[in-house]
């Protein structure tokens, strides 16, 4: 499936993991085992799309 931002429609992304946070792990310093999901960053608007599917696959297209 081909992605593409939801704001600004644009189709240029960066790859980031980003930490889902609980209040539990945060209270009790535990941040470290929460779960981890992948980002997708807009190149154009800086919007961050959230993926926590561990089986999904990127793809990157040459120019």
């Amino acid at each position: 499936m081909w992605i593409t931002c939801q704001v600004c429609e644009s189709d240029r992304f960066r790859e980031r993991g980003v930490k889902l946070n609980s209040t539990g792990g945060e209270l009790f310093n535990l941040a470290w085992a929460d779960e981890t999901a992948t980002g997708l960053i807009c190149w154009r608007c800086g919007y961050v799309h959230l993926f926590v599917n561990r089986e999904i696959q990127l793809h990157r297209v040459k120019d």
